[in-house]
């Protein structure tokens, strides 16, 4: 991270995606074409696989066949947290790691930034997690970067106008930012606090500079679930930081202990791009 800031919300993507799928086993490393990282939500997204790779070459060569894949992910998410500032929460160890990757339920498991809330919430449901730990959980985009390609839908085109929950500045920004690039183009998830793990990611979306729909959906939505609990909950946490700091470390820990493989069950891989 002293290289590149950003590494450290790359982590923290890296490993939510890998518990949403098969849950917490390392499978999102395999390599293959029928592998998680080559699903259409992972590809020019999730990134950080050849920061796992020196970590655990490094095990490998102190500690051999100890330390699982999916446990170096989990650490490494929860360092990237807090050398970003982010609180320090207790990563629960002794995962095992998955023999095989399943590519169709990256494509069909992962919450998209393009869905509304209520899909969002059902998608946590499945795997466990309740529709705090989406809000809490969201907040981690209090780091990272984003490519046009997943909030153009947002911006002035030839058929639409800008979404009227996004701020008219930032959209003209934005749409100066994505206008006929291919849309690889980035920019930060939380506007004036890009690599600063904070509460202001939420105090941007109370005027509506949230930068992906599902974002600003969490307050600015009309759906029933906003209504009832997302809105109030992104209201507590732009106030109280805290807070935010402690449930954020409480769901985490949540979401590190989704499906676990341990016992016999799995292997500890030499390798975290193939299975033994």
């Amino acid at each position: 991270m002293r290289d590149e800031l950003r590494m450290g919300a790359s982590l923290l993507r890296l490993h939510f995606h890998d518990c949403f799928v098969n849950g917490c086993d390392g499978s999102i490393l395999l390599d293959g074409d029928d592998g998680e990282k080559f699903s259409q939500p992972n590809q020019n997204s999730v990134r950080g696989y050849e920061v796992i790779d020196a970590i655990k070459a490094d095990l490998e060569s102190m500690c051999p066949g100890v330390v699982s894949c999916a446990d170096v992910v989990a650490l490494a998410a929860g360092y990237g947290v807090l050398f970003s500032g982010g609180p320090y929460y207790d990563v629960l160890l002794g995962r095992r790691d998955g023999l095989v990757a399943n590519q169709a339920g990256a494509d069909n498991g992962l919450p998209s930034p393009f869905e509304p809330i209520s899909s969002i919430v059902q998608k946590f449901a499945d795997v466990g997690l309740d529709t705090t730990d989406v809000v809490v959980l969201s907040g981690a985009h209090t780091i990272g970067r984003a490519r046009c390609v997943l909030f153009s839908n947002r911006l002035t085109s030839t058929t639409s106008s800008a979404d009227p929950t996004l701020d008219s500045t930032m959209a003209a920004v934005l749409q100066s930012l994505c206008a006929g690039g291919d849309g690889n183009q980035t920019t930060a998830l939380d506007a004036n606090s890009a690599d600063a793990f904070d509460k202001h990611y939420f105090q941007n979306l109370l005027t509506k500079r949230g930068l992906l729909s599902s974002d600003q959906g969490l307050f600015s939505g009309d759906e029933d679930v906003v209504a009832s609990i997302t809105k109030a909950l992104v209201q507590k946490y732009s106030d109280d930081g805290e807070q935010f700091f402690s449930d954020f470390g409480a769901s985490m820990v949540k979401m590190g202990s989704i499906s676990p493989l341990t016992g016999d069950e799995g292997e500890i891989r030499c390798n975290c791009r193939v299975a033994n």
